[in-house]
């Protein structure tokens, strides 16, 4: 692979989708930080906090700040994004533009697109695809579309998160589940159409638009997640996660870095059906996160979605235990360089980003202040906490949560083992309370089954 090297004297110039104040901390926290200056490319409001898109408006108003920005002579070096979507088909689509090392939009799409995806999965590892249909939320007769037992999940072909996701059991849960699709499913589906609009979509595609639904076969067990890169054909990946689910096993809780959950055999089988899938769809220069699910009673293994990036959420775990981000491979791949991040250099064994949930409708009343946060920083060093609330927030009313917890932020820690992750997680919870009032009005939240 050809790699590059930094012109002598002048720093190179990336531009981050949706930059955070968080990101750039974590930017400037990576080896070699000192080579870049980092640049916001729309911002955060726009690109994540919005739940209503124009793709190609969003396009323009990415094309004309590159475009002042190159006005002085200056150049475009590298374009990144760690968000879902539409960051995530953005960059590659404006890197393309720039000459700029990225994944083909159609590999992006066939791992974006949930139905897309498991066609592919199933014609490359189909091994590890549970059960699976597509099927329209708007016709008559959405049960008779879909030839899979009850209980199964629905969900949207592209949607943020597990947002409208539904387990149903029943007809009933199955019409109450398509009613609040049907309601919110175009915020997403129509932006999503746009995106499709570019490329050639297969037969198996027709009819199965960015409005359009899967439904899948449920599946069970301990689920984790590798995260690596493709980068001029080679496949790499720099680390493993376990993704705990809260008591009642609704939501995922809690990342934990490095995986403990699942053996060493089990992680291997993770890795390999990953590369063997994108060496399939014909993805890279890019980076991936791939979510599993392995049963430990059956020894089966299950793959539930790829992710097109580096997760945001793994960045300060890296830091905390290798010494270095994870967006510094992203950088790397989008330079044409060789990726490769510096292990179990940090100040901790392990680390954890943990969510702060709550599980029924309510107003929040009080959010903790500078002081009591630098309390914990100065107890528990490398501590990060990211709230997503402040007071006068009607939980029901924030974007992109899940159909079962509201989460109020997270809280990113290091300890020396995986329990003193536990207790060191109630002791900073513990230093920063939400004071949330009940809701002015009943509003309770879907009840989940098992």
């Amino acid at each position: 692979m050809a790699e590059t090297t930094p012109t002598a004297g002048r720093r190179r110039n990336v531009f981050v989708l949706g930059l955070t104040d968080l990101h750039r901390r974590e930017l400037e926290c990576m080896r070699g930080a000192e080579e870049f200056t980092f640049h916001g490319l729309l911002d955060f409001e726009r690109l994540v906090l919005q739940t209503d898109y124009d793709i190609d408006d969003l396009l323009e108003q990415a094309r004309a700040e590159l475009a002042e920005f190159q006005q002085s002579g200056a150049t475009v070096d590298a374009i990144v994004s760690h968000w879902d979507f539409p960051s995530s088909v953005m960059a590659p689509i404006l890197a393309s533009e720039h000459g700029i090392p990225a994944p083909s939009l159609v590999s992006m799409l066939k791992c974006e697109h949930k139905y897309w995806s498991r066609l592919e999965q199933r014609a490359s590892v189909p091994e590890v695809v549970p059960g699976f249909t597509a099927f329209d939320p708007f016709a008559e007769d959405v049960r008779g579309q879909i030839d899979l037992p009850f209980p199964f999940w629905v969900k949207p072909v592209k949607a943020h998160s597990s947002a409208l996701g539904f387990m149903v059991t029943d007809e009933e849960s199955l019409a109450k589940a398509v009613a609040e699709i049907r309601a919110e499913i175009t915020d997403l589906g129509d932006a999503f159409n746009q995106v499709l609009a570019r490329v050639d979509l297969p037969e198996e595609l027709h009819g199965a638009g960015g409005n359009s639904c899967l439904a899948e076969q449920v599946m069970t067990g301990i689920q984790a997640a590798p995260e690596g890169t493709v980068s001029g054909g080679q496949f790499h990946v720099h680390g493993m996660f376990d993704m705990l689910k809260d008591p009642a096993g609704e939501s995922i809780a809690r990342l934990d870095y490095p995986a403990a959950t699942v053996p060493q055999e089990v992680q291997q089988r993770m890795v390999d059906t990953a590369e063997r899938f994108l060496r399939h769809i014909g993805y890279d220069d890019g980076a991936f996160n791939v979510e599993y699910m392995w049963d430990q009673e059956t020894d089966k293994l299950w793959l539930i979605e790829v992710n097109t990036r580096i997760s945001q959420s793994h960045s300060e775990l890296f830091l905390l235990v290798d010494g270095s981000t994870n967006h510094e491979v992203a950088i790397d791949v989008a330079l044409g360089r060789r990726p490769a991040l510096p292990s179990r250099e940090g100040r901790y064994e392990v680390a954890a980003k943990c969510a702060i949930m709550h599980h029924s409708d309510g107003v929040v009343t009080r959010v903790p202040g500078e002081e009591e946060f630098a309390r914990v920083d100065e107890r528990f060093p490398g501590t990060r906490v990211s709230l997503q609330v402040e007071p006068g927030d009607r939980l029901s009313e924030l974007p992109h949560q899940d159909e079962y917890n509201y989460i109020l932020g997270s809280v990113y820690l290091g300890a020396d083992s995986h329990e003193g992750i536990t207790e060191r997680f109630e002791q900073v919870t513990a230093m920063l309370p939400i004071d949330i009032t009940a809701a002015p009005e009943d509003v309770s939240l879907p009840e989940a089954t098992a």
